[in-house]
């Protein structure tokens, strides 16, 4: 037997439904902070100075995350060792 239960609630509803904390006010100023940063980065019109506001970890965690996806699709492709970047 299959049921199929579709409510239609939004987001917040369903946070609440959930008991999930509030974290609106949260992101507010999360967001604020990233939009000072990033405007005080193009004040200065350095794009390395952008970079870092932008991303704190640097090129660093881009090139982690384009190596795992790298092992991952040569691992799903059957090849047995990644190729060294």
């Amino acid at each position: 037997m299959k049921v199929h239960v579709e409510i239609d609630m939004t987001p917040e509803e369903a946070r609440r439904f959930m008991g999930l904390p509030d974290v609106s006010q949260l992101q507010e100023k999360m967001v604020a902070e990233m939009e000072r940063r990033m405007k005080a980065a193009i004040d200065t019109s350095d794009p390395e100075a952008m970079m870092k506001a932008w991303m704190p970890l640097g090129g660093q965690a881009f090139e982690q995350f384009q190596k795992f996806m790298w092992d991952a699709a040569s691992r799903t492709a059957g090849k047995k060792d990644a190729p060294k970047r």
